[in-house]
């Protein structure tokens, strides 16, 4: 758990997170509140039809997901984390505010409809429409600026003092910023879409601007203990390099590990001698001639032909990062989708009983600080997930016979006499999946990525999940396609007392139990984790974070 003191430096430390993780919660909340009802909005206000404004929504999702990894980019390489924060919460706002506008200017919306009408008799006209999607744009840019920064951001204001309490304070951090986020989400599925159904869109989208306002004043308010990372140089421009290097250097014959080789290395870094994997990339840092490769300062004199370890050894950790994220079916939705928010809860029990109770309890037995290690946790989390498709196709099978035996197999939208409760076990156990697969990934990349990349790190879970909807829907497309007979209904058929939605959960479960198999080839082919934990044994590697150059790039 978080135990640093709070006055501990003079900037960042404990009291700083609140602010940071108080931010994005609240503009989760908000932004989460505006979207989950939009649809109606849009049928109801603008004349759409049901299929025209879930494309619309699709594109903004698809903006909101894509825009955070472009603020991730220039947050690290141009302009910091905390101009582009600063950046994202005033542009949400601003999109907010005006999309609650359209609530209450007369003419903003089709002027003919009622608020609950089923639909429009009108239709939008075009400068309504691109109003519409100026709000839309402005807040998929405050969300890209929020999103690509807070965990990086956050990260930033905790202590580097010592390797083995950092690790404990970076790994409660990273659970209890998961925490809020599915907290957030959660309320705004419930508390603020019932604003919305009960007393209108003015008050209703009146809420959002409302947390936004809060959300903005709680960033700024926290400006002057803020530790504030200047943005490097281009990551891009270091991994081109190292690759021209080694290409211009192609026909250079490394040595064994055991000979002695000349490499070039940053000043006072930890890094003088490169890893043995990929040892391609090794050629370019040798330095085979010093006086032409090296200046008197002893900087590189062409810095395309010759590059230092920290700059191989961080491509490589890119390379070896990016074979990891392999994650298929924990976000798998069923139909009964009002049921998410036990899995939203189940998370949240889950991350507080490990954080406070498994912890603690063990490290007191053990005598010693004591925590699964980040590779233990992403292999649980895998386990868990395609445990939870074994348990719901279990269930599905006994829904499926009972419906059968209740002789409504013929009718897809009769309901059963089986209480919904039995989707609980699965939802517990997703929870559980997300816990320690969710928060495990998000910390893995942070630490074992390049410091100069920390944006891009924190999103990069974000991005497996975006690649995973697109595996998931190959598999359905493919299910439905081949998995059938000429005389019965495929497993997935839209009559689901008909297909067997059960064959197809198991499906799910053993490429999840295929995932884990290979998850496990990629760790081992990995190494240690250069975070340094060691799974339940606690014991952290000193030089857990690369304290390289602090004073100058803080300000």
């Amino acid at each position: 758990m978080i135990t640093e003191p709070l006055l501990s430096s003079p900037k960042g430390g404990i009291r700083a997170l609140f602010f940071i993780i108080a931010n994005e919660a609240l503009e989760r909340l908000a932004s989460f509140g505006l979207s989950t009802n939009m649809i109606l909005y849009l049928t109801r206000e603008y004349g759409m039809d049901a299929a025209s404004g879930a494309q619309i929504l699709f594109l903004y999702s698809a903006a909101g997901n894509f825009m955070p990894i472009i603020g991730a980019f220039l947050a690290d390489t141009y302009v910091g984390r905390y101009p582009m924060i600063g950046f994202g919460c005033i542009a949400s706002l601003l999109g907010m505010v005006l999309l609650w506008l359209t609530t209450i200017i007369p003419g903003a919306t089709v002027p003919s409809c009622a608020q609950f009408s089923s639909r429009c008799t009108n239709d939008a006209t075009t400068p309504q429409l691109l109003f519409l999607y100026f709000c839309f744009g402005l807040m998929s840019i405050g969300a890209g600026g929020i999103r690509s920064c807070s965990l990086a951001f956050g990260a930033d204001q905790l202590s580097k003092r010592d390797s083995l309490k950092h690790a404990g304070i970076l790994e409660s951090f990273f659970s209890w910023y998961y925490v809020t986020s599915s907290a957030s989400v959660f309320i705004s599925m419930t508390c603020i879409v019932y604003i919305q159904d009960a007393m209108g869109w003015k008050v209703g989208f009146g809420v959002p601007v409302v947390l936004m306002i809060l959300s903005t004043l709680s960033f700024f308010l926290a400006s002057p203990i803020y530790v504030k990372p200047k943005a490097k140089a281009s990551w891009l421009i270091g991994f081109a390099r190292v690759l021209v290097a080694s290409f211009r250097k192609r026909r250079i014959e490394l040595s064994s590990p055991d000979t002695d080789e000349l490499y070039h290395h940053r000043k006072g870094s930890a890094l003088v001698v490169p890893s043995e994997r990929i040892r391609f990339l090794n050629k370019a840092c040798v330095v085979k001639n010093p006086e032409e490769d090296l200046m008197p300062d002893g900087r590189a004199s062409d810095p395309w032909r010759l590059c230092t370890v920290d700059q191989v050894e961080e491509l490589k950790a890119l390379i070896k990062a990016s074979t990891m994220n392999r994650h298929i079916t924990s976000k798998f939705e069923i139909p009964a989708g009002s049921f998410y928010a036990f899995m939203l809860l189940s998370l949240t029990m889950w991350i507080a009983l490990y954080d406070r109770v498994i912890i603690p309890l063990a490290s007191k037995i053990t005598g010693k600080p004591t925590r699964l290690g980040l590779k233990q946790n992403i292999g649980i989390g895998i386990l868990g997930s395609a445990a939870s498709m074994a348990v719901l196709a279990i269930i599905e099978r006994v829904r499926r016979e009972t419906a059968i035996r209740e002789g409504i197999s013929d009718i897809p939208d009769a309901v059963t006499h089986m209480s919904a409760m039995w989707l609980l076990p699965f939802y517990f156990l997703l929870g559980f999946s997300e816990a320690m697969n969710g928060v495990g990934l998000n910390e893995f990349f942070y630490t074992e990525l390049p410091k100069s990349m920390s944006s891009v790190a924190s999103n990069l879970y974000s991005i497996g999940l975006s690649a995973a909807s697109l595996v998931a829907s190959f598999i359905v497309g493919n299910v439905r396609g081949f998995i059938s007979e000429a005389n019965q209904d495929s497993w997935v058929s839209s009559n689901i007392n008909k297909g067997h939605y059960d064959y197809y959960y198991w499906l799910l479960s053993s490429l999840g139990v295929a995932n884990f198999i290979y998850y496990l080839a990629c760790s081992k082919a990995y190494g240690p984790c250069k975070g340094g934990q060691k799974g339940i044994t606690g014991d952290v590697r000193e030089g857990l974070i690369d304290d390289d150059d602090d004073d100058d790039d803080v300000v």
